[in-house]
C-alpha cells in the first residue's frame, strides 16, 4: 500500500567542515583543573533550580550517551531500552548524525521563519516519498505536542468545527489542544479543557469491556458503542478523530486488525477527518516504515515526531494536497519560532539516509521477533507476566500479581523498574488505574541481539526477586 521506498540521496555538504578552534590549545586532561561538582552538590543544585515536571528524577547524574548505553559520572553503563524519550532509533551520538550536525550547524542552522532552505524541501519530498497517496504536503515543526497541535487546528479550520475525538488512554502531548486530546494522565488541576474534546474507550484486548461469548474483545460492538455515546453529546460539531496506531503511553495497546478501517468509516459518516499519531510508531519501529500500513488505511493527517529527529527536536504535519489548499484559502497559521529550521531538517535527511541504507524496517521486524520470543521465554517462568503485546521494536510487558483474575500492582511494577535500573537497565513503566504495571520497551532499530539478550537476562533476574520480595 505504501509508495516505493525512496533510495538513500543524502544531501551533499552545504558549507564547509567545522575549521579547528583558533583559540588557545587546551593543556593536557590531566593538567585541567577538576570543575565538576560532586554528586551531592549536583543533586543539592538540581532540587534548588530545577522546575520538576513528571515525576522523580533518576539518580543518576548522565554523563555521556553512545550505541545503545548511556554513561553515568560514576562510571556505571546503562543499557538504553527507552531509546532516550523514544526517540533515538539510530541509538546515541550515530556518526552519521554527529557528521551531519557538525556540517550543517558551520552553514546553516536557523532562519527567519518565512524562510526556505533545501534540506527543509528535501525532507519535505523524502517523507511524501515514503507514504501512499494523497500524503505530500508536510510542516515540518519541532515536537510532537507542537505537530498534534497544527493538525487538530489545520483540522478545525477545514472541516469548520470544533469537536475531537481521542482515546481514554492517548498521549499526544502537553499544549492546549493536544493535551485536552490526551487522557491518560495530567487532566485535573488546570482548568477547563479545550471545549468539545470526547473520549473513547481505547481497545484493550487483554482487558476487554465488550466480550463476545468466548470472552474476547468485542471490539466491533464498543466501537459502536462508543459513537453511540459520542452521538449523544455531540452538539454537530465533529471535526477530527486523533488516535495513535499503537497507544503507547497508555500501556503499549494495539487495537487488532480492522479496528482502524471501521474507525475511519465512523469518521466519513460524520464528515470528521482521521489524524494518526506516529510519534513513536512512525519511520520503521514496528518493522514497517508506518504502522497504519498494516491496517490497510490512509489518515487524512498524520503526524511524526520522536522518531524522525532520532533524538533531536524534529516532527511533521503530512496531509494532502487538497486539505492543504483547503487550509490554505481558509487562512491556515500556525508560523512559530521553528518552523521550518534547515539544522533538524539536516537531520532528517540523514535519518532517512540510515533507514533506507541499513533496511531498518526489515532489522526491527526481526530484532522484534527475537524480543518477543525472549519475553515470551520469562513469561514461562515467572507467573507475574500477565501478558506480552507491541510490534517490532515496540514492546510491553504486563505485571499482574494473579493470572486469573489480571489483578495489578503498583508496588510490583515500582519494585522491576528499580531493580532493572540498579542492575544496568533503564525500563519505563507505564502505570494507569484500572491497569497492571506495563514494562514498555523501545530499544534503537541499531541494537544488536547480544544487547538485547543482556536486557532480557537482567529484566528476568529483576522479575525473579521483585517477584520473591512481593
Amino acid at each position: 500500500m505504501a509508495a516505493t521506498t525512496p533510495t538513500p540521496t543524502s544531501p551533499p555538504p552545504s558549507g564547509p567542515t567545522v575549521p579547528p578552534s583558533s583559540g588557545p590549545t587546551a593543556p593536557p586532561p590531566s593538567t585541567v583543573p577538576s570543575t565538576t561538582p560532586s554528586t551531592e552538590a549536583f543533586w543539592a543544585d538540581a532540587e534548588k533550580h530545577l522546575v520538576r515536571y513528571g515525576g522523580e528524577f533518576t539518580r543518576e547524574v548522565i554523563d555521556r550517551a553512545a550505541g545503545s548505553f548511556v554513561y553515568t559520572a560514576d562510571g556505571r553503563k546503562l543499557l538504553d531500552f527507552t531509546s532516550g524519550q523514544m526517540s533515538a532509533i539510530l541509538g546515541h551520538s550515530h556518526p552519521e548524525i554527529v557528521a551531519t550536525v557538525q556540517r550543517q550547524i558551520a552553514s546553516l542552522d536557523h532562519l527567519f521563519s518565512g524562510m526556505l532552505s533545501r534540506p527543509v524541501v528535501d525532507l519535505a519530498r523524502r517523507l511524501a516519498e515514503t507514504l501512499p497517496a494523497p500524503l505530500e504536503k508536510a510542516l515540518l515543526l519541532t515536537t510532537g505536542a507542537e505537530s498534534n497541535e497544527a493538525a487538530i487546528r489545520m483540522a478545525k479550520l477545514v472541516t469548520g468545527k470544533h469537536e475531537i475525538v481521542s482515546f481514554a488512554r492517548s498521549w499526544h502531548g502537553m499544549t492546549q489542544a493536544a493535551a485536552s486530546a490526551t487522557y491518560s494522565a495530567g487532566r485535573k488541576g488546570y482548568g477547563p479543557a479545550a471545549p468539545g474534546n470526547f473520549a473513547i474507550p481505547a481497545p484493550n484486548a487483554y482487558r476487554p469491556d465488550f466480550t463476545a461469548p468466548d470472552g474476547s474483545l468485542d471490539w466491533r460492538r464498543q466501537l459502536d458503542f462508543a459513537f453511540e455515546m459520542i452521538d449523544a453529546q455531540s452538539t454537530g460539531s465533529l471535526a477530527a478523530c486523533l488516535v495513535e496506531p499503537i497507544l503507547s503511553s497508555g500501556g503499549i495497546i494495539e487495537p487488532p486488525l480492522g479496528y482502524f478501517a471501521a474507525l475511519q468509516a465512523k469518521c466519513r459518516e460524520r464528515g470528521m477527518l482521521l489524524i494518526l499519531d506516529e510519534a513513536q510508531t512512525g519511520l520503521c519501529r514496528t518493522g514497517t516504515w508506518y504502522a497504519f500500513e498494516r491496517d490497510g488505511v490512509v489518515p487524512d493527517i498524520l503526524t511524526l515526531s520522536k522518531t524522525l529527529g532520532a533524538g533531536l527536536p524534529l516532527a511533521a504535519v503530512i496531509t494532502s494536497a487538497e486539505i492543504e489548499q483547503e487550509a490554505h484559502d481558509r487562512g491556515f497559521l500556525f508560523f512559530t519560532t521553528h518552523v521550518a529550521d534547515p539544522l533538524v531538517a539536516a537531520v532528517g535527511n540523514t535519518v532517512l539516509d540510515v533507514l533506507i541504507a541499513d533496511k531498518l524496517d526489515e532489522r526491527a521486524r526481526a530484532l522484534g521477533t527475537f524480543l518477543r520470543d525472549g519475553l515470551t521465554d520469562i513469561a514461562t517462568r515467572h507467573e507475574v507476566v500477565g501478558d506480552i503485546r507491541g510490534r517490532g521494536l515496540l514492546a510491553g510487558l504486563e505485571l499482574v500479581t494473579d493470572r486469573e483474575t489480571k489483578r495489578s500492582s503498583s508496588e510490583l511494577g515500582a519494585r522491576v523498574t528499580r531493580r532493572c535500573l540498579e542492575l544496568g537497565l533503564h525500563m519505563n513503566i507505564v502505570q494507569l488505574p484500572g491497569m497492571g504495571g506495563v514494562l514498555r520497551m523501545a530499544p534503537p532499530l541499531t541494537a544488536t541481539e547480544d544487547e538485547l539478550s543482556l536486557g532480557l537476562t537482567i529484566l528476568d533476574q529483576a522479575i525473579a526477586e521483585a517477584q520473591a520480595a512481593h
